[in-house]
C-alpha cells in the first residue's frame, strides 16, 4: 500500500504577517484552490494505489488539520499529534510506525504540507518511476531540476544511474552562495533538495536503527504510549520530549548507502518566502504580482497583497513586497525576503502577540475577531458554528456583555440556562460559570464586550470542554 505521509508541523515565519504560529502557511489559501495542506492531500490522494493519508501535525493545529480534511472530503485519515517539534526524522518515524500497523509492506510517500506543485502530471510520473526503487529497498528523494542559481535551497549531486530516471546520491550539499549555485546549474548533475521522499516504512526504521538508534528507541516508546483523543492519535508528551531533534537528511539520508535521487521538473516551490510566492505567481506586464485591492503607478517587479478592503497604492517603486493584514503591514525589499523571520524573532522577544495570533483567531467551535482593545475593555466579534459550544468556564478578572447579532444562542450562566435571539443581550458577571452553545443549524454571531482589569486569554478556567483542552 502506498500511504501518503503529510508533514504539517511548519511555522512559515518568512511569510509573516499572513502566516503566524497559530495559523501557519500550510493552512492558508495562498495560491491556487484550497489551502496548501488541502492541495497536498488532494495531490497524494490522486495517485494510483494511494491509501488514506497519515498526517503528523502540531497539537496546536489539530483542529485546523481535522477541519480542512473534512472540507476536502478526505476520509480515513489518521492525525498524529506532536506535543513538541522534533524535526522531520522523528515525525517520519511516527508515521512509519503507524503505517506498519496497517501494512507490513507499506510504502511511505513523505510530503511537506506547505509545498506548491504546478505540474501534477509530472509529479505523478515521478512517483510512479520511483516506486520500483522504493520496493527494492532504496530511500528515494525527489530532486527538482534547477532553473536558476537559487541560494535558498540545499542541493543533491547525482551519482551513477539506477534506471527508471533514478540515480544514487553522490552527496548532499548545504545552501550555496550565488557563484557556487551557478556552478551547480552549469554542471547539470545537481538538483534542489525538495524534502519529498518515497521508501518502505520498514526500511526507514531499519536505517534509523543503524544510524540513530537512540532516536528510534525514544520514538518507539512515545508511539507505544499514544492514545486516541477524539479523532487524533496523541503521542505521550513526556516521552516525546526525550526524542532527539534532527532532520531526515542529517539523521539518515546523508549516512545511508541506499539513498537515491529522482530528478524531476514539476514546477515545484516550497513557498518559503514572499519572493518565492512572487516567482510562482502570475505577474503582470510590469512584473508585479497583485492580490487584493492595489493600485500601481510606475511600480515594477513588486508583490502587493492587500487584506479585504485595505487599499495599497505603490508609486515609483521596484522590487518591493507590501503585505497588509488587519493588524500588521510588512514592507520589505524582495532581496530581504529571507530576513522576514527576524521580525518574528523581535516580536517574540518583546512579548507581542502578532508573531503567533492574527486579529481573527480560529477555534474548534468557530472564531473570534478582536475589533477594538483599550484600557480595561475589549470588543470581539464571535462566530459559533452550528452544533458547537464554547467550554464551560469562568473568568477571575473580567465581566462580559453578549449581544446576539444573528442566530439563536443557548446561554448557561451559573444556575440559569436560557436562549438569546437576534438583537437580545445578556451580562456575564466576573466569576460566573458560563457557556455559549449553538444548538441550531445556522452560525451564531455575537458581539462580546469585555471589561475588567485584565483581559488576557489566559484568564479562562475551563471546567468542562468537549474538545479536550486544558
Amino acid at each position: 500500500m502506498l500511504i501518503p505521509l503529510i508533514l504539517s508541523g511548519g511555522s512559515g515565519t518568512r511569510l509573516w504577517p499572513v502566516s503566524r504560529k497559530n495559523l501557519p502557511k500550510q493552512f492558508l489559501s495562498i495560491v491556487g484552490d484550497g489551502t496548501l495542506f488541502q492541495q497536498t492531500v488532494a495531490r497524494a490522494s490522486a495517485l494510483r494505489e494511494a491509501g488514506a493519508p497519515i498526517v503528523v501535525a502540531s497539537d496546536d493545529h489539530r483542529f485546523l488539520a481535522a477541519e480542512q480534511l473534512i472540507e476536502s472530503g478526505t476520509s480515513g485519515a489518521r492525525i498524529i499529534l506532536e506535543p513538541v517539534a522534533r524535526n522531520t526524522a522523528p515525525a517520519i518515524a511516527l508515521g512509519a510506525m503507524q503505517a506498519l500497523q496497517d501494512d507490513p509492506e507499506a510504502i511511505l510517500l513523505v510530503l511537506p504540507a506547505d509545498h506548491l506543485i504546478g505540474d501534477e502530471s509530472q509529479f505523478r510520473e515521478a512517483v510512479e518511476s520511483a516506486l520500483p526503487r522504493a520496493r527494492d529497498g532504496w530511500l528515494v528523494t525527489f530532486g527538482i531540476r534547477p532553473d536558476r542559481p537559487e541560494t535558498g535551497f540545499g542541493y543533491i549531486r547525482q551519482g551513477e544511474s539506477l534506471g527508471d530516471g533514478a540515480f544514487k546520491v553522490d552527496r548532499f550539499v548545504e545552501k550555496p552562495d550565488e557563484a557556487t549555485a551557478q556552478s551547480y546549474l552549469d554542471e547539470g548533475d545537481y538538483a534542489w533538495n525538495s524534502g519529498m521522499f518515497l521508501f518502505k516504512a520498514s526500511r526507514y526504521l531499519e536505517e534509523l536503527h543503524e544510524h540513530a538508534p537512540a532516536m528510534l528507541e525514544a520514538v518507539r516508546k512515545a508511539h507505544a504510549s499514544a492514545n486516541k483523543d477524539l479523532d487524533f492519535i496523541r503521542v505521550d508528551a513526556n516521552l516525546f520530549t526525550q526524542v532527539p531533534d534532527n532532520s531526515i537528511d542529517y539523521a539518515v539520508m546523508e549516512k545511508t548507502r541506499r539513498a537515491a535521487v529522482l530528478p524531476c521538473s514539476c514546477d515545484w516551490s516550497d513557498i518559503g518566502s514572499w519572493s518565492a510566492l512572487w516567482l510562482a505567481g502570475n505577474r503582470d506586464a510590469d512584473g508585479n504580482l497583485i492580490e487584493g485591492d492595489a493600485i500601481t503607478v510606475d511600480a515594477t517587479n513588486s508583490l502587493l497583497r492587500s487584506h479585504d478592503r485595505h487599499l495599497i497604492a505603490a508609486v515609483g517603486v521596484s522590487d518591493l513586497m507590501i503585505i497588509t493584514t488587519p493588524d500588521a503591514t510588512l514592507v520589505a525589499h524582495r532581496d530581504a525576503a529571507q530576513d522576514v523571520k527576524r521580525v518574528v524573532d523581535q516580536l517574540k522577544s518583546s512579548g507581542r502577540t502578532e508573531h503567533s495570533l492574527h486579529r481573527k483567531v480560529h477555534r474548534p467551535w468557530g472564531s473570534y475577531d478582536s475589533l477594538e482593545t483599550g484600557d480595561r475593555f475589549q470588543v470581539k466579534r464571535i462566530v459559533v458554528k452550528p452544533g458547537a459550544a464554547l467550554s464551560l468556564q469562568r473568568h477571575q478578572h473580567r465581566a462580559e456583555h453578549w449581544i446576539v447579532v444573528s442566530g439563536i444562542a443557548e446561554v448557561t450562566c451559573d444556575e440559569r440556562v436560557f436562549t438569546l435571539h437576534e438583537n437580545e443581550s445578556t451580562f456575564i458577571p466576573r466569576g460566573s460559570v458560563h457557556r455559549l452553545r449553538n444548538t441550531g443549524t445556522d452560525p451564531v454571531e455575537l458581539i462580546e464586550v469585555q471589561s475588567g482589569g485584565y483581559l488576557g486569554e489566559d484568564d479562562i478556567e475551563r471546567l468542562e470542554d468537549v474538545y479536550g483542552r486544558a
